[in-house]
């Protein structure tokens, strides 16, 4: 007789249970593993166990081990009670996690990151990053990354925590050698000195009705004042928009600015930032704000340092009532910079952006209406209210109103943050800001928006620099971040840059975007470009990309064919 099939084989009564065994041990998903969970456990402390804190515990691992192991990621999982997947999958969208899988060497203990967009590129980056992998430090892993936002002081390389301006190999040697891993925090405006000086003076007012919420919007809205993280809506139209929103209301305060050549929010943190928390609160009083949530960029440790320290300040001798304020750690990734995968980042998701409608002045934050603004716009709150909405709009040049920081970098002598009027031109700003060029350089080309805002030739060095100005050019200034190139430099080579980097950090959602920068990065490596494939493909990424990353990614490419038809063969 023969043997019967498997699907139709009867298992003896008495092997039962041992079949049943068996098949449990092949269900998917891991046994916690004890130790693990203990260690996990500690490091959590006595924090709550939300779903929202997972991105800041997966932090805790991090710092603590120097990466996150299968074991801790099942151990978490088990503590917040979510789906192994779930943690797996947020882990592993954030650049600053480093997940081992079972079977994995650990990574080695120090970690030198070394900047290799566009302005650190032009500085030598990559071969710094490739003479330090020749040397093969013993216990050091040698990582190219984008943007650290330190663009004025080229190269950057990072080392654990702690960033070497203008790094070399034996900077970044000594501070191996040195161990010196923490960030250094310089002098800043602190607590006290900002309170002596009127600080708060202007959000006391508001509070007992000196100045009532009205006279506000009228001063916002009479400064012209937009928001200069990029997107540029007028910002008391906004405070209207979300205050008129039933409550509660939330708000989030961007500070992930990832824009390669951005870094003019970081500049005014790290020296004055009771200017810009008078200026959030002032904004969460008069619109109604129940509880604040601050996203600050991981590569900013020392900016957490100080808020950490002066929100403690803060808190302790409040000039007034303080709504709930919480500081969230990103954990590097660029489409966190988009409001709305900001948010999902801060309810411990990955960063996907939403489809809108609704905006996040209606279903935002948790499903609540929220105020979302970057750091610098919150930055002039208290000048624009006790100087007067016409005195901001009372600087400019060539038509336009209002000041704007501009983040400088590339070849100029005085690369940094400048104050200009907004309006002014980019030969203005080099000359009369920046020291003009570096010696041995002159002006070819200049990026007016950061990687995402185009590419434009010196012929074009007359343009008013400001919002919509930039337009019929096919560019745009966002969060004015300029990357000057000269003669010695290709544009052709700032759009591979540029598309490189779009394509790393592309959150994958939309197939247009994800493809399509893959794709284009590709192409832009030929040696002569297939302008009709490439305008094709930019097309369909700027006309059904989900979000801004796709949408502007092309910008740079469709400038270099319009702008620079000689580099491109």
């Amino acid at each position: 007789m023969t043997e019967p099939s498997c699907t139709n084989r009867v298992i003896p009564i008495a092997d039962a249970a041992a079949h049943k065994a068996k098949s449990r041990s092949n269900l998917k998903g891991r046994v916690v593993d004890p130790q693990a969970l203990t260690e996990v456990t500690a490091l959590l402390g006595a924090q709550p166990l939300r779903r929202d804190l997972l991105i800041e515990y997966l932090h805790r691992i991090q710092d603590a081990r120097g990466h996150i192991s299968a074991a801790h990621i099942v151990a978490l999982a088990a503590q917040l009670k979510l789906s192994q997947t779930e943690v797996y999958e947020v882990a592993t969208f954030y650049h600053h996690f480093d997940v081992v899988k079972e079977g994995q060497a650990a990574p080695p203990p120090f970690t030198v990151r070394v900047c290799e967009s566009l302005s650190c590129a032009m500085a030598g980056s990559k071969e710094l990053s490739q003479a330090l992998a020749a040397l093969a430090l013993e216990d050091v892993r040698i990582v190219p990354v984008p943007c650290v936002g330190r663009c004025h002081a080229a190269p950057v390389a990072v080392v654990g925590h702690n960033p070497i301006d203008g790094a070399s190999v034996a900077s970044v040697c000594e501070a191996v050698r040195k161990k010196a891993l923490a960030p250094v925090v310089g002098a800043y405006t602190g607590y006290q000195q900002y309170r002596a000086a009127g600080g708060y003076r202007t959000l006391t007012e508001c509070v007992l009705g000196t100045r009532d919420q009205d006279s506000v919007f009228k001063a916002m809205e009479h400064s012209g004042l937009r928001g200069l993280g990029g997107a540029g809506f007028p910002a008391g139209r906004k405070w209207r928009i979300v205050g008129a929103e039933a409550g509660p209301r939330l708000m989030a305060v961007n500070i992930d600015e990832g824009e390669p050549g951005t870094f003019k929010d970081r500049w005014y943190l790290e020296r004055d930032p009771h200017r810009f928390l008078e200026g959030m609160l002032i904004a969460a009083h008069v619109v109604g704000i129940a509880e604040i949530y601050l996203y600050l960029r991981d590569e900013y440790a020392a900016c957490r340092e100080i808020l950490t320290r002066e929100l403690a300040a803060l808190r302790a001798d409040a000039p007034a009532p303080l709504p709930l304020i919480h500081l969230r750690r990103g954990a590097g990734a660029y489409i966190c910079g988009e409001e709305s995968a900001m948010m999902e980042s801060i309810e411990g998701r990955r960063g996907l952006p939403r489809l809108r409608p609704p905006y996040v002045a209606q279903v935002g934050l948790f499903g609540r209406p929220t105020l979302e603004h970057n750091l610098e716009t919150l930055f002039w709150v208290r000048d624009i209210l006790e100087k007067s909405g016409e005195w901001w709009a009372g600087h400019g040049r060539n038509g336009r109103t209002g000041l704007r920081s501009f983040s400088v970098s590339g070849r100029v002598s005085k690369p940094g943050v400048h104050l200009a009027p907004a309006g002014i031109t980019l030969r203005e700003l080099v000359d009369e800001y920046c020291g003009g060029m570096l010696p041995g350089h002159a002006l070819y080309a200049y990026l007016p928006g950061g990687a995402s805002g185009g590419i434009l030739p010196a012929a074009l060095a007359d343009i008013a620099l400001d919002f919509d100005t930039l337009n019929p050019h096919a560019c745009f200034i966002g969060s004015a971040a300029v990357i000057v190139l000269s003669q010695h430099d290709k544009a052709r080579d700032a759009a591979q840059n540029t598309m490189d980097f779009f394509a790393a950090e592309s959150c994958g959602q939309c197939t247009p975007c994800r493809v399509g920068t893959a794709k284009a990065a590709a192409l832009l490596r030929a040696p002569k470009w297939d302008q009709s494939l490439l305008e094709d493909l930019s097309q369909a990424m700027a006309d059904a990309s989900i979000c801004g990353l796709g949408q502007a990614a092309p910008n740079p490419i469709r400038c270099v064919i319009r702008y620079f038809p000689q580099e491109i063969g």
